[in-house]
């Protein structure tokens, strides 16, 4: 099966701190990192390194960050025939600062509004479509012209494109954050009713499959008409940047793989989980191998 990841790519430096910064300070920190990063490119690599037909289709500068990124993508088996390269524009680098007080993970990153992906066509029909909505244009154009590919969106952004493009996919798994600012419900995981309230609205919205990220608090998805939270995995979490993006790319290796819903979830709970044990977002992406010995201590 051949999978298209559309949107978001840049280039992550982290530095780890003991804790966050305070204003108008100067601080050493205890260690840097660089890696790829980005939503959809994350989820891509995962599931080059795993082994599937993947392609990636974003823009970069033509510049050291950018050749970085394509290195990386040819050393884990992303096809980038669909990357390209601007000279017009810098690759957009993103720098996150993480605690060692809390594993929380801060990120400043800055893109132009007219930083986007020239139109292009496919040469093949992709069976799935992975888009988080940061190439509204290009993502709109692949959605409506292949509609029997399974389409995921990675909706963690709200906005009004975000939404319109969620409209249009199978699958929207989104944050949190999203799914509250979407509904304008507050979650409260010891609440029933808000858990209720905040699926409902959004099957009413959007009229597809829905999961919702809660990071530490695990996924919350339908089964049988039953709204239900699958936990995450005890972890000793110490950056959780990328989990999300990886939970994505699990989760469209247990498709292809032909996993039931519950499955899928579980497959990307635990590898989304096992990823935040390690720093760097792209750096972190378990191994299969990895997966499957955690997997089967929860079977």
């Amino acid at each position: 099966m051949k999978i298209l990841c559309i949107g978001n790519c840049t280039y992550d430096i982290t530095f780890i701190v003991n804790s966050f910064i305070k204003e108008n300070t100067k601080n050493s920190v205890l260690k840097k990192i660089e890696c790829g990063g980005g939503s959809t490119a994350n989820a891509a690599t995962l599931l080059g390194s795993w082994g599937m037909n993947v392609y990636f289709a974003g823009i970069i500068g033509n510049d050291y960050y950018g050749k970085k990124i394509k290195n990386e993508f040819d050393k884990y088996n992303v096809n980038t025939k669909y990357l390209q390269v601007s000279n017009e524009f810098n690759t957009k680098v993103s720098n996150i600062i993480v605690s060692n007080e809390n594993a929380s993970r801060t990120i400043l990153s800055y893109k132009p509004t007219n930083m986007k992906m020239k139109d292009f066509n496919l040469d093949f029909e992709p069976d799935i479509i992975l888009i988080d909505g940061q190439e509204y244009e290009i993502s709109k154009k692949i959605l409506k012209k292949y509609t029997n590919a399974i389409s995921i969106i990675d909706a963690s952004i709200f906005n009004e494109k975000i939404i319109e493009l969620a409209s249009l996919t199978d699958f929207l798994i989104c944050s949190l954050d999203f799914a509250e600012k979407v509904t304008n419900i507050k979650f409260d995981i010891n609440n029933v009713q808000t858990i209720s309230s905040i699926y409902t609205k959004l099957k009413t919205i959007f009229n597809n499959k829905i999961i919702i990220t809660l990071e530490e608090n695990g996924a919350l998805y339908e089964k049988d008409k039953k709204i239900k939270i699958m936990k995450s995995i005890s972890v000793n979490a110490i950056d959780t940047t990328g989990a999300g993006d990886i939970f994505h790319g699990a989760f469209i290796y247990a498709i292809i793989n032909k996993m039931n819903l519950e499955n899928a979830i579980k497959l990307s709970n635990i590898t989304s989980g096992l990823s935040t044990e390690k720093y760097g977002g792209r750096l972190s992406i378990p191994s299969k191998e990895e997966v499957r010995r955690k997997l089967d201590e929860y079977r």
